[in-house]
């Protein structure tokens, strides 16, 4: 048996961007932010951050180009992939990129009323490229469909 499962949280680099493929399957796209801070050998401070694509497909496409907004917090659940480019020096590089199957809102919003923040897990499985549409009752808000909860239902 083999697995390729990536778990991220971090905050949202950008505004999502969607696009349609040519059979008309939505997918939206949006980075995402992981900082690791620690100390060297010599006790100098550092900090480094992760960058990751993140593509989600179908119904959490459209909720994620829906909801997903620049600096916000998510996790973000998926397969992992790289994509080879060459940068704007000439070196050849590998971006990390993850096919969500889940996404949670981890930041409340600060209004109220119906919205993300009272249903904040969106995706789930079955929700990436070619699933079938989400087993949320009609007229659920966004995030009802399966792997929604709150950011206490987090698998650790």
């Amino acid at each position: 048996m083999t697995m390729n499962k990536a778990l991220v949280i971090g905050n949202v680099g950008n505004d999502p961007e969607m696009r349609y493929t040519p059979n008309g399957n939505p997918v939206t796209s949006f980075n995402v932010a992981t900082n690791r801070r620690y100390t060297t050998s010599e006790g100098e401070q550092r900090e480094e951050t992760e960058w990751f694509r993140v593509n989600a497909w179908n119904r959490l496409a459209e909720t994620c180009n829906q909801y997903v907004t620049k600096g916000m917090k998510v996790y973000v659940e998926g397969r992992l992939t790289s994509s080879p480019y060459i940068s704007r020096d000439g070196e050849p590089r590998a971006g990390n990129e993850i096919a969500a199957t889940d996404v949670k809102f981890l930041d409340r919003p600060e209004r109220s009323g119906a919205g993300p923040g009272e249903a904040t897990g969106i995706g789930g499985p079955g929700s990436g490229p070619g699933s079938a549409p989400s087993d949320a009752p009609a007229g659920a808000p966004p995030g009802a469909a399966s792997g929604g909860g709150d950011v206490e239902d987090l698998p650790w």
